[in-house]
């Protein structure tokens, strides 16, 4: 698993995870990835770009903070299928003193279509209250940094929808 490293990264726009494959045991009855694995390749991607931020494992262990997923919205445009590979994107939209608010898409690695996306919103948990505090300065910078990056790139078409039945035609 990804951690902070010594010298200070350089935030691609967006951060692209590494290759992950869908994995046999995932597919449902209807032979494709059942839904709650797109959530499994999601996590792992955030959890690339919350080490690459400090805010990963190493730091839940040494801060004892964390974040807590508060609210997802998954839209699945394409199946896969077992065996694919699969790249996620993470693109910081905003933060504050204790909030993520970021943007997922979800790739097939070798034929570049996208399968998903997902919109998040995460808390910054203190784990011994259990409750929201504000990120330490460390991590304010990095996420700012990284803000600084990502802000480049146009917002996502799909960031901010809703769920809603379409009008009969």
């Amino acid at each position: 698993m990804l951690d902070r490293i010594d010298f200070e990264p350089i935030y691609f726009a967006p951060f692209v995870s590494s290759v992950m494959r869908v994995e046999d045991q995932w597919i449902d009855y209807n032979g494709h990835l059942n839904m709650a694995y797109y959530n499994v390749l999601f996590d792992r991607g955030i959890d690339e770009a919350y080490g690459l931020l400090g805010i990963g494992e190493a730091y839940l262990k040494s801060s004892k903070a964390s974040l807590f997923s508060a609210e997802v919205h998954i839209r699945y445009l394409r199946e896969l299928r077992a065996g694919d590979p699969v790249r996620a994107t993470f693109q910081l939209l905003a933060f504050d003193s204790k909030r993520l608010h970021f943007f997922q898409q979800l790739f097939h690695a070798t034929e570049g279509w996208m399968s998903a996306t997902s919109e998040n919103l995460s808390l910054h948990v203190d784990m011994e209250k259990r409750k929201t505090a504000p990120f330490p300065p460390e991590a304010t910078r990095a996420l700012g940094d990284m803000l600084a990056a990502h802000s480049r790139l146009p917002r996502p078409e799909a960031a901010g929808r809703r769920i809603e039945m379409p009008e009969k035609a």
